[in-house]
């Protein structure tokens, strides 16, 4: 009989863990993690994806100062301008807000980190690349939430794309999708609670 939890508890608890311990994680659970993400689905099984295990301290402070960057100037005055999201009240936006804080000053702390990318040679970027390499990225989400460890998708460092895939030596026809950073986890893995009033439509947008 399996320790793991059931794939729907799993699910219903993969919260995104923003709040990560500096300690390490073993090899050994990180490669579960990657082997996981290889299973998922990808555009014409052409495995186009690519992924960087970075534990380097260097390399992580490097990137760490763009992260920064694009938080002072993009994302925190998107919170303080924004409302709160449906579903969510003042307090628990201000919450979420402090979190991302919390992983914009510590993300190069996270003991590993894995840079999701993919190979797209001389085509540009369109709205169905994400479907080559984000399925590989939550399955290593949920695989992270099965073996006890926080972990959560970013891709914030894209606005300053060109100078963190530079760090990573991506070549000219690769790019970077996404960083997950992975560690154990400060808090307490819990239920993910959405409604699905006015997001769930019947048949054409906005049919309930």
């Amino acid at each position: 009989m399996s320790n793991f939890p059931d794939v729907f508890e799993v699910m219903h608890t993969t919260r995104a863990m923003r709040r990560l311990k500096p300690d390490p994680v073993a090899d050994e659970l990180i490669d579960q993690v990657l082997k996981a993400g290889l299973t998922a689905a990808n555009g014409g099984n052409r495995q186009t994806w690519r992924f960087i295990v970075v534990k380097d301290k260097i390399i992580k402070q490097q990137i760490q100062r763009h992260y920064k960057r694009a938080f002072d100037d993009v994302i925190s005055p998107h919170y303080a301008s924004s409302a709160p999201p449906p579903g969510m009240d003042q307090v628990k936006y201000n919450r979420q807000h402090r979190a991302v804080e919390y992983l914009t000053e510590h993300f190069h702390e996270a003991p590993v980190w894995i840079v999701a990318c993919l190979v797209d040679g001389e085509q540009p970027a369109n709205r169905g690349s994400g479907a080559s390499i984000y399925p590989a990225v939550q399955n290593m989400l949920l695989a992270c939430r099965a073996l006890g460890l926080g972990a959560t998708l970013t891709t914030r460092h894209l606005f300053h794309a060109e100078k963190v895939d530079a760090i990573l030596k991506i070549p000219d026809d690769a790019h970077s999708y996404a960083i997950v950073p992975i560690g154990y986890p400060m808090g307490h893995f819990g239920a993910v609670r959405r409604s699905i009033e006015g997001i769930i439509f019947q048949n054409t947008w906005g049919n309930m």
